[in-house]
């Protein structure tokens, strides 16, 4: 917690606000040639880590455990050991992860069954123990004190007052331990897109998520942010510490499509100007490594990038399986970079009646593959079971700061340097 600093002094200047406050976690993974995106967390007493898979598709967080484990997939770490203390059937948690009339079998416990889009699933119960924490709250306090909470051991990350600034502005930082609900997974089926960690981080709106219960717990605002770097790495946060409102770009939260983090409809444009495929259902998916369009979108996308393309120097490359839709140049290409000269019309999806646009830009759906050619990372949703459903996935969301303000009901994104960790955003002292 923040409030570590117990002196005795009556001095204004050692009141200390908590704003701003935020958790942290390093990202690591790439979209191709890995396939995803992951953070550590440690968990348990005492603490041992855990690489899991980021999600904002899905609410639920869990874990493989040994519970025992009836079907479990291979994983970087040995299987977590359960802590005995179990959530209720009849707990508020339990019930966001069920219907209305949802019958409880074993009363003193909570089941769930979770299943995702590529056809994996997770089965088991939901039980309680510690996350150990890395959390972060940006403050400006006065140089005399700065030095004070550093001489006494609190770390300061950051101190940007320059000579003669009558404040300096610093970043404290504390090891923090919560004891959050979360799921002991014991049977498991991979889907086609299985990722071989140890389980799921469950970043969605519902209330079983772990930024909600932080939130809940009055530590950060129900805020989930990412910023995935097109290098590989990049960082997630909880909470409003890390980013400047007044430099994001925001659309609403979609009411009719609450289990998502969606905009609602959007229209697709290329070259600046509206194709006329509208109505497009899009969610915002880190759990997906490439973005898809429904069958329609995609014919028109991919007819439109070929009467592009034609004539040109590249020629399709049916015998590179690595994505359906792949070209090869004159020699092969050591990055999008080579490549995107070929690739000069922007695409964009438009949300809302303010067509507030979010733009698509080479980097954001072209990979090289191994074999040096150029594949498109958008794919045909309908050929995987989306249906109707558009997921703006990993590709898309590279190099920028996406945010999910689940209290102002709002998504928003600006672009990033994601190879460094964010600036902490400042709180006031008089």
């Amino acid at each position: 917690m923040m409030s570590a600093y117990n002196g005795s002094s009556s001095s204004s200047s050692m009141m200390m606000n908590r704003v701003g406050s935020s958790i942290l976690f390093p990202i690591h993974g790439n979209v191709y040639p890995t396939g995803y995106y992951n953070v550590t967390i440690n968990i348990g007493h005492p603490p041992k880590p855990y690489f899991l898979d980021l999600d904002t598709g899905s609410d639920l967080t869990w874990l493989q455990c040994n519970a025992p484990c009836v079907h479990c997939i291979e994983a970087p770490h040995p299987l977590y050991q359960p802590s005995n203390d179990l959530v209720a059937c009849r707990h508020p948690l339990c019930a966001a992860l069920h219907p209305p009339d949802y019958k409880c079998e074993s009363p003193d416990q909570c089941d769930y069954e979770v299943e995702y889009a590529d056809g994996g699933s997770s089965l088991g119960v939901l039980v309680r123990d510690v996350f150990s924490l890395n959390y972060t709250n940006g403050v400006r306090l006065s140089p005399r004190l700065a030095l004070g909470l550093s001489s006494i051991g609190i770390d300061i990350i950051a101190n940007t007052g320059g000579r003669g600034s009558e404040y300096a502005e610093v970043c404290l930082s504390s090891y923090l331990r919560v004891r959050m609900s979360y799921g002991c997974g014991y049977d498991q089926n991979p889907g086609t897109s299985y990722h071989p960690l140890d389980g799921i981080l469950g970043l969605g709106r519902g209330k079983s998520s772990i930024v909600s219960q932080l939130q809940s717990q009055g530590l950060v605002r129900n805020v989930v942010g990412h910023c995935l770097s097109g290098r590989g790495g990049g960082f997630l946060f909880f909470g409003d510490g890390l980013y400047d409102s007044s430099h994001v770009t925001w659309t609403s939260m979609s009411q009719d499509f609450t289990k998502y983090y969606s905009p609602g409809s959007a229209e697709l444009h290329f070259g600046g100007k509206a194709t006329g495929i509208k109505n497009l259902i899009v969610i915002f998916d880190s759990g997906s490594s490439y973005t898809y369009l429904n069958s329609q979108a995609y014919q028109a996308l991919t007819l439109l990038l070929k009467k592009e393309l034609s004539g040109r120097s590249l020629k399709e490359a049916p015998e590179d399986q690595t994505l359906p839709l792949c070209w090869k140049g004159r020699k092969p290409f050591r990055s999008v970079h080579d490549a995107k000269k070929y690739f000069k019309t922007s695409l964009a999806l438009a949300f809302g009646r303010r067509k507030t646009q979010f733009e698509l830009h080479p980097e954001a759906y072209l990979i090289i593959s191994n074999k040096g050619n150029v594949c498109l990372g958008i794919l045909n949703g309908t050929q995987v079971g989306l249906q109707n459903l558009n997921v703006i996935g990993d590709i898309s969301m590279q190099d920028r700061m996406v945010v999910y303000d689940n209290e102002k009901q709002v998504i928003g994104w600006s672009p990033a340097n994601c190879d460094r960790l964010p600036r902490f955003k400042s709180a006031y002292y008089m």
